[in-house]
C-alpha cells in the first residue's frame, strides 16, 4: 500500500465554496480519480480515513462536504461515537439540510466536483469512479446518470431511498447510466426496504445497465461507518473487497 498525502481543499461552486478533502498517493504521479460521496453525518475523520485507504490503493480521492451551503464541515457537531440516541438528535439537524439538497443542486455541484477533480495535478484525465454511502449512494447513482460520459464505475453502500415512488427518485436515471454499478445493500435497513431493492434492480435491468447487487445479511444501515453503532467489521471489509474489485477493473 502506498504512502498517502491528505489535504483540505476549497472548490468554488455556483452557490459558494465547497470545502473538501483530497487524498492521493504521496508521489508525483497521476492516479485514477474517485469521487467519494459522504453519508448524512458528513465530512469527518472516518470519511477522511476511508479516502486515505482508497488513496493507499492507488487512487486520487475527493470527498466534498455536500452540505457546504450550510457551513464548513463539521456542519453539525458530532460526538466521537454515534449511538442510537446520538443519531436521533443529530438527524434533527441534518434532515432539513438533506431536504434542501435537491437533485438539481446536487447535480450542478456534481459537475463542478468532477471538473475540479479531473483537472487536479494528481488525477488522470480519464473517467472517474464514484462511491457513496447512505445519501451518498443516491448521489453516486444520480451522478452516473447525469454525467454518463465522465463516470466509468459507481458504487453505493447502505443507500437510502434509492428507488422510491417519487418522480425524481434516484433510480429514474437508470436509462442514462453507461457506467458499471455495484450496490451493497444492508438487509436490516429501514431506508431501503426489499421493495425498493427490487424496483432498483428492475430499472437497471430494463435499462441494460451492467450492475451487481448484493444484500449483506445481518448488516444495518451505516455498516461501513466505524464511528457509529451500526458498524459491522465483516460487512465493511466485504464492501472494500467489492469496491476495489470494481475500480480495479474499470479505472
Amino acid at each position: 500500500m502506498a504512502a498517502v498525502r491528505g489535504t483540505a481543499v476549497d472548490i468554488p461552486t455556483q452557490d459558494g465554496i465547497a470545502d473538501a478533502y483530497l487524498a492521493h498517493p504521496d508521489d508525483t504521479d497521476r492516479h485514477p480519480a474517485v469521487l467519494l460521496y459522504m453519508d448524512a453525518f458528513g465530512l469527518r475523520p472516518r470519511l477522511r480515513g476511508m479516502a486515505d485507504r482508497l488513496a493507499a490503493a492507488g487512487y486520487t480521492v475527493l470527498v466534498p462536504n455536500v452540505f457546504y451551503r450550510h457551513g464548513r464541515a463539521p456542519v453539525v457537531e458530532l460526538p466521537d461515537f454515534l449511538d442510537p440516541a446520538a443519531r436521533s438528535a443529530v438527524f434533527e439537524h441534518i434532515a432539513p439540510m438533506a431536504d434542501e439538497l435537491t437533485p438539481e443542486r446536487a447535480m450542478r455541484d456534481a459537475g463542478t466536483y468532477l471538473d475540479w477533480l479531473t483537472s487536479c495535478a494528481q488525477a488522470t484525465d480519464g473517467p472517474v469512479g464514484l462511491t457513496g454511502y447512505c445519501l451518498g449512494a443516491g448521489l453516486a447513482l444520480r451522478t452516473a446518470g447525469t454525467h454518463p460520459g465522465r463516470v466509468a464505475a459507481a458504487a453505493g453502500f447502505h443507500g437510502a431511498y434509492l428507488a422510491t415512488e417519487a418522480p425524481d427518485s434516484p433510480h429514474t436515471v437508470a436509462g442514462q447510466v453507461t457506467a458499471e454499478l455495484y450496490f451493497g445493500h444492508a438487509d436490516q435497513d429501514h431506508a431501503l426496504p426489499p421493495e425498493q431493492i427490487e424496483r432498483l434492480d428492475k430499472a437497471l435491468n430494463e435499462a441494460g445497465v451492467r450492475h451487481r447487487t448484493e444484500v449483506y445479511t445481518g448488516a444495518q444501515h451505516g455498516y461501513t461507518q466505524a464511528d457509529t453503532s451500526a458498524y459491522d467489521a465483516e460487512a465493511a471489509e466485504r464492501h472494500w473487497e467489492a469496491l476495489l474489485d470494481l475500480f480495479g477493473r474499470t479505472l
